[in-house]
């Protein structure tokens, strides 16, 4: 299972949805999607832009967190 960390990385850096909008130039509704984390895939752009904003790796912003159900 893939964990999407943006709350985590909007909340140190004090910033709302809007704002992380206008700053990367992504849509409202993905942003919200992403930070509620209701998305099952994302685009290569998008980690780009949120990764650059944030100055952060991907790890940063994506991780893999093993489903107890898994073997």
């Amino acid at each position: 299972m893939l964990k999407i960390k943006l709350s985590d990385l909007m909340g140190k850096h004090k910033l709302t949805i809007a704002k992380v909008s206008e700053l990367t130039s992504l849509s409202r509704p993905t942003i919200s999607a992403l930070y509620h984390e209701k998305v099952s895939r994302i685009d290569f752009e998008t980690i780009a832009k949120l990764c650059k904003l944030f100055n952060c790796t991907v790890g940063d912003l994506i991780e893999y967190v093993p489903d107890s159900t898994e073997d």
